[in-house]
């Protein structure tokens, strides 16, 4: 059967519910039937010796069969459900006024005798004569004539045939029902409550299954289906825990499923324009080495000498953006172990500067680096940050326009060194901003970073820090990062 944990509970409570009623009542039937055999053998402990001092049962020849049936005929009219038996010595019947056949044994267990004559603990069972295995309370004597020993027994059993028929007259009547069906209304109650109960402690259950079932990772958070938070939360509950580590888990899952999503995303929009930033330059440099294959005889000497120059331009640009490929994949795949050391970046931010004189002075490009006195050294991985260095002041240099300035300032707080690499050039547009350290954009966007951006990002995370853009109300772009400081002080340096 295929049953809901709601139903398999309220089966499996209404089973138990059913058996422990039936338990209870039956366990009520038992005690109320001994209590009643306990009071009526107490109440008639001493009748067997009663009879047996006061009644001539036996003479010189022994037991007396027809005196014995005559008294028992009188005791049982004056009470109906007693039924007197005499016994000889070894506990075989040998007087009775029982109706001829109703009598089914011809002997009585003595041992039950003896237990009652020697004081045991009530209610004590004997054998029935009426019936084959049947146990009754009785009450019973012995009886002597000269001997120490006993002669015979008076056994008298007290709720004889006639106190059965009785009482199965009485267990059909309206009163037995009355209490039957108050039982059963009991039980009906508290079924009821149950199931009510079960109902109630399982509905955040039924809540959450329906959430879990409805739930879809790759759905928008808006779409999602309201995960269930029990508003006992805070109590120990463990169905409100459950409820709250799956709203944590589907939150998170659907994080990281929309943030691989995006990175899938980001991949393709990669490929898609390094095979555009690649067909460029390979197109470029395919088309003028063809042209001095196919026009060689033609060509002048400086048509020759130009065309060799835009060849080897391209040549070194696809190159570059190799190299930065590769890089790229071992910043991505995790093969990059930091070598961290302490050094003084001011010295790092001069030597880096050399790299672009040349080419800042064509274009007229002032360059400036402004170091406060006492600046203290770094921990970092020297080259790495060489490296992001170089990818900044690359960009800075290829976008700010003749007579611009390009500016590193460097300042100590907080136990870290900041870095402000910030230009006069044009600025990046609000709507290439977001995402501009995760994807490369096309070489058609103004102030396009390309790989060099991605490739700073990965690095400056591979040292714990980050890099972010700044906000800015004059023209340009300025962008910053921090590196932890090192406890020896470098040099102070002097802004250029």
């Amino acid at each position: 059967m295929n049953l809901t944990l709601t139903q398999r509970l309220s089966l499996a409570f209404s089973a138990l519910l059913l058996a422990c009623c039936g338990a209870s009542a039956w366990l009520q039937i038992r005690s109320s039937d001994l209590h009643q055999m306990e009071v009526v053998q107490s109440l008639s402990r001493d009748l067997a010796d009663h009879i047996a001092h006061h009644t001539t049962l036996m003479d010189a020849n022994g037991l007396r069969p027809d005196a014995v049936r005559q008294l028992f005929s009188q005791l049982m009219m004056v009470n109906p459900s007693v039924e007197v038996y005499l016994l000889d010595s070894q506990g075989h019947i040998q007087g009775d006024d029982a109706p001829a056949g109703h009598v089914k044994r011809d002997n009585v267990d003595l041992a039950p005798i003896r237990q009652f004559i020697a004081g045991h603990a009530l209610p004590i069972l004997g054998d029935d004569p009426r019936s084959v295995a049947g146990k009754k309370v009785f009450s019973a004597a012995p009886l002597r004539s000269n001997g120490a020993q006993p002669s015979g027994y008076i056994y008298v059993v007290l709720l004889g045939e006639e106190h059965d028929a009785l009482a199965a007259r009485v267990a059909a009547s309206s009163v037995l029902r009355t209490t039957l069906w108050s039982m059963g209304l009991v039980a009906l109650l508290g079924l009821l409550a149950g199931l009510f109960a079960f109902d109630l402690i399982t509905r955040p259950l039924r809540r959450l299954t329906e959430a879990m079932r409805r739930f879809d990772a790759d759905g928008e958070p808006d779409t999602q289906p309201a995960v269930p938070r029990s508003a006992s939360a805070g109590r120990r509950d463990d169905i409100a825990v459950l409820e709250t580590t799956f709203a944590q888990m589907a939150t998170r899952i659907g994080e990281q499923w929309r943030a691989l999503t995006r990175q899938d995303q980001q991949r393709r929009e990669l490929i898609a324009n390094i095979s555009h930033d690649l067909r460029t330059p390979l197109t470029s440099l395919h088309g003028y080495l063809e042209m001095l294959s196919l026009k060689a005889d033609t060509l002048s000497e400086s048509e020759r000498k130009r065309y060799l120059a835009i060849a080897l331009a391209q040549s070194v640009k696809v190159g570059r953006l190799a190299q930065a490929l590769f890089e790229l994949a071992r910043l991505e795949h995790g093969n990059v172990q930091l070598a961290l050391e302490q050094f003084s970046l001011a010295d790092l931010v001069q030597d880096v500067f050399q790299k672009f004189e040349l080419p800042a002075e064509a274009r007229h490009i002032r360059l400036r680096a402004s170091i406060p006195a006492r600046l203290p050294n770094v921990c970092a991985d020297l080259g790495m940050i060489e490296r992001v260095l170089t990818n900044l002041l690359d960009n800075a240099v290829r976008h700010t326009p003749a007579h611009g300035e390009i500016a590193v300032d460097l300042a100590h707080q907080d136990g870290k060194v900041s870095v402000t690499v910030s230009d006069t050039g044009p600025g990046i547009p609000a709507a290439q901003r977001e995402g501009l350290f995760e994807r490369p954009f096309s070489a058609g966007r103004a102030h396009s970073g390309g790989l060099g951006l991605v490739i700073v990002q990965r690095m400056l995370q591979l040292h714990h820090s980050q890099i972010s853009l700044l906000e800015r109300t004059e023209t340009g772009a300025a962008f910053r990062f921090d590196l932890p400081a090192a406890e020896k002080l470098a040099v102070a340096g002097i802004a250029r």
